[in-house]
């Protein structure tokens, strides 16, 4: 793999023109501005895979809809992201991917395209040299045993009695990720129904399969040691289904039940399960499973959850895999301020009268692994109160504070709340994960149902350090147990690169900016050799062009990390990150602002092709269309900050994370203590 031309030979001279940097500033403002909705919020298109208007033809098929008028405009979006080997894979630029391949190829025969037509046998070619349908993950099997391709024996077995376990018992529900376990509970209840949609003889896809689709075979690969933790389960999953063959399942259905009234509970100020796109599609199925019509109120609210995730354009239509306005508006605010809005402003004032609506009042999942503490923080979507997350929640706390509105009396009450549920989420390791605490049991990743390879929430260094330039707004400091505890956290977690993974972003461009702004905030020594090991590699991995990229295959091959086309988000992320280190004065970053200024577009915004965004690394991964915009407003604004001549009174400009003081200097708000 070759990489960029090293950054060496950027004109140590060069000086970057302060009047570019401000129009291209002003240009960024306006444009972010423009794009605010008009009761405060902002919200861009999330984009995924190809998996999603695949899975929603799928669905429509099985519930007996393949007639649905959005079923050819999905399957001409499916048309155009075929690769031309023949496949489809799981971001731009990669390779063909065996499970989004199947789920498409698939939803064309639904559509009703021909195995004979040219693009069909080429697709059939490719699933076959990657090993067949057969060789599909988990989720992809339930959909082709939903759909009478394969049995079910050759599914994972997803037994509903999980939920009756309690939260000591290792494997309960309670210890899977927020995610994951929004997916289990109405699976389950779709795995003990098994039921089957049959379709004419031209749907099937048993050309798919390299052995014929209903030879027996394991759920998950066996391992060749006899004594593994995969290996137990797979025994344990035999045992299951004979049980079920033989009726030996007493539980089954007091405990779907209780799945089913889980499921019920959770609609409760959401936007579906999880408010995601997979728990919703199984929501549907569940409901089809339980006997509820098409028309009744309940399938008719799950739906319009589907519903509200579509994209018409021309003669395509896609899907979103959720929505993303608590994110955007808080990374938003912090962008226009940066850019040199008034944090006095009606639109900022707008924007945060908008997320303090939002705020979490109710005890959701999280609260059975953590007690004595006030529900708060934010989610990321519209409504979604059972799953606050600390990523949403550190940036509203950091958005607040770069405004000046941390303190102001209406957010000050939202703002120690979720001071203090960030501080009670902490995990024993000293890091934090996304959705609760001490998710991290290794064991249930050697489950057959968790291929999709997001069972855990594990700390990662990317949200840590994030939560850290949080907690630095409101007086935590090096020193102070939480913070100290996070830091070696961090430090223990350094790549021998220099770099840091990310987990939500991609990849290592991602983790290493967010860690260096986080341990600038928190006033941890720049000097230090972890730091500057840091920059060195990001400066190392610059391209050649100025900017900076990274693809998503540095999640499968970390030779890749820090290797891609130049993005405007990522390059962003790496001249954050060298500020943060106080490395302002540097040859690297002045040819990182000039290629921002060079390819800002005339809205303000800036072109970008490549996913930037990450779901579950190595699965799935994501387009953050507003990336492009408010990231390189805060590249630009925090360069114009600190390399700004200082005014009459001696002060230099506004400063940015990792130069400055905190904005509350009071008394650390106390860690609550947990039952």
């Amino acid at each position: 793999m070759t990489r960029s031309a090293p950054s060496s030979h950027f004109d140590k001279r060069t000086a970057v023109r302060p009047e570019n940097v401000a129009a291209a500033l002003e240009r960024g403002k306006w444009g972010l501005l423009g794009r605010q909705r008009p009761d405060g919020h902002w919200v861009g298109e999330l984009e995924g895979d190809t998996i999603l208007e695949s899975e929603f033809i799928l669905l429509l098929a099985f519930l007996g809809r393949a007639d649905d008028p959005r079923v050819r405009p999905a399957a001409n979006y499916l048309r155009g992201h075929q690769l031309p080997s023949g496949g489809w894979a799981n971001y731009p630029g990669g390779p063909a991917d065996i499970s989004v391949s199947v789920k498409a190829y698939f939803a064309l025969k639904i559509a009703g395209f021909s195995a004979d037509e040219p693009f069909m046998r080429r697709a059939a070619d490719a699933i076959r040299g990657l090993g067949g349908a057969e060789n599909s993950n988990s989720f992809t099997r339930f959909y082709l045993a939903l759909l009478g391709q394969v049995p079910y024996s050759v599914c994972p077995s997803v037994p509903a009695e999980l939920v009756l376990l309690p939260r000591w018992f290792p494997f309960n529900i309670y210890a899977m990720s927020a995610w994951s376990r929004t997916i289990f509970v109405p699976l389950s209840v779709v795995d003990a129904h098994k039921p089957v949609t049959e379709l004419p003889a031209s749907m099937h896809v048993r050309e798919l399969f390299v052995a014929p689709s209903d030879t027996p075979r394991w759920p998950a690969k066996p391992t060749r040691q006899w004594v593994s933790w995969t290996n137990f389960f797979l025994g344990v999953d035999w045992v299951i289904k004979k049980g079920e063959r033989f009726r030996l399942t007493p539980l089954r259905r007091y405990a779907v039940r209780k799945a089913v009234a889980w499921m019920r509970e959770r609609y409760e100020e959401s936007d579906g399960i999880g408010a995601i796109f997979p728990p919703i599609i199984y929501n549907a199925i569940v409901l089809r499973c339980l006997g509820v019509a098409a028309n009744d109120p309940e399938m008719q609210w799950v739906m319009k959850q589907l519903e509200d995730l579509c994209i018409s354009e021309g003669d395509t239509l896609r899907l979103q895999p959720c929505l993303s306005p608590v994110w955007d508006t808080a990374l938003s605010l912090i962008g226009v301020v940066d850019a040199g809005q008034p944090g006095t402003s009606v639109e900022v004032a707008r924007a945060v009268g908008w997320l303090l609506d939002k705020e979490v009042r109710k005890a959701g999942d999280w609260a059975k692994n953590v007690r004595g503490v006030e529900p708060g923080g934010w989610f990321f979507e519209y409504r979604n109160a059972f799953y606050p997350d600390t990523d949403d929640t550190s940036m509203v706390l950091i958005a607040l504070a770069r405004i000046g509105r941390s303190q102001a009396p209406e957010c000050q009450p939202a703002v120690e709340r979720a001071l203090n549920w960030l501080l009670a989420m902490q995990n024993s390791d000293g890091g934090w994960g996304a959705f609760d605490r001490d998710i991290n049991n290794e064991i249930l990743t050697r489950v057959p149902f968790a291929d999709h390879n997001a069972m855990l929430d594990p700390s990662c260094p990317d949200i840590t350090a994030r939560i850290l330039e949080a907690l630095s707004h409101y007086g935590y400091q090096a020193g102070q147990k939480p913070v100290d505890r996070a830091v070696a956290f961090i430090l223990a977690r350094q790549e021998q690169t220099g770099a840091w993974f990310g987990r939500w972003g991609v990849n290592y461009l991602y983790g290493t900016w967010q860690v260096l702004v986080g341990l600038a905030a928190v006033g941890f020594g720049m000097t230090d050799p972890a730091v500057r090991r840091a920059a060195r590699w990001l400066k190392d991995v610059q391209n050649s062009d100025g900017g900076w990229g990274e693809s998503c295959l540095s999640y499968d091959d970390p030779t890749a990390a820090g290797v891609g086309p130049s993005t405007a988000s990522q390059t962003a992320w790496a001249v954050l990150g060298l500020l943060a280190a106080g490395e302002e004065d540097c040859p690297e970053v002045r040819a990182g602002v000039e290629y921002l200024v060079a390819t800002q577009a005339a809205d303000g915004g800036w072109p970008e092709g490549p996913f930037t965004g990450t779901g579950f690394p190595r699965v799935f991964y994501l387009k953050y269309h507003m990336y492009p915009v408010y990231f390189p407003l805060m590249a630009l604004g925090r360069y114009a900050a600190v390399s700004r001549p200082s005014t009459d009174d001696g002060t230099a400009g506004r400063p940015g994370p990792g130069h400055s003081s905190p904005s509350h200097t009071g008394t650390p708000l106390q860690v609550p203590t947990d039952e």
